[in-house]
Parts: structure tokens; C-alpha cells; sequence
């Protein structure tokens, strides 16, 4: 997972009320020793803040399976419902929880 801490997204001035350093803890600790939880520089989705992208395991990617993009995760629901689907397999292997999904967004450059 690539959670993007740069311009606008990790930035308490736009959301303050969100701890941003105790969410990628919280991510990170919650998917280790599996999943790798990576800081990223500006994703270019800055309208979307908070992005984060889940990457497919190496076997979906082969099989066509492409990274998805999510936005808005500023809150403990959306969380949890990341780590659920990850843990489950994520891109290319789990189908997305429906409330999940309303957090999708287009990466950048696609429709």
C-alpha cells in the first residue's frame, strides 16, 4: 500500500482533525508482516486527500489485476475496511466491500 504524505494529503491544515503520522502507524502495524505499508511524495490527486493506492500481489498483477487508487480515507471505518480487504488479498483476488468502494477514485490520468 502507497500512502501518499506530501502536498495535501498528511497535511493538518487541510485535516486537522485527523492524525496523519498515527494512521500510517496504524496501517502499517495492522498489516505487517505481509503487507508493506509505504510513505509516498505527492500523488497528484490532491482534490482527494487523503489518497492511498493498494497495490496487487504479484501473482494478480500476472493475471491482469491493477493497483487501486482510494481517496477521502479520513476515518477509522474506511480504515479497517482497507486493512479487511488487503489481508483478504486485495486487487485481482477479494472483491472490493461495497461501502469501500464509494472510496474509489480514477488514478491519475485515467478515467
Amino acid at each position: 500500500m502507497t500512502v501518499c504524505r506530501d502536498c495535501c494529503c498528511g497535511n493538518a491544515l487541510k485535516h486537522p482533525s485527523l492524525d496523519h503520522d498515527a494512521q500510517l502507524e496504524r496501517l502499517g502495524a495492522a498489516l505487517a508482516p505481509d503487507h508493506r505499508v509505504r510513505r509516498s511524495q505527492c500523488l497528484d490527486v490532491c482534490a482527494e486527500a487523503n489518497v492511498m493506492v493498494v497495490h496487487p500481489t504479484p501473482t494478480a498483477r500476472r493475471q491482469g489485476a491493477t493497483p487501486v487508487w482510494f481517496g477521502l480515507v479520513l476515518s477509522p471505518a474506511i480504515e479497517q475496511d482497507l486493512i479487511a480487504w488487503v489481508r483478504a488479498g486485495g486487487p485481482g483476488t477479494a472483491d472490493i466491500p461495497p461501502m469501500l468502494d464509494l472510496s474509489v477514485i480514477p488514478a491519475p490520468g485515467r478515467s
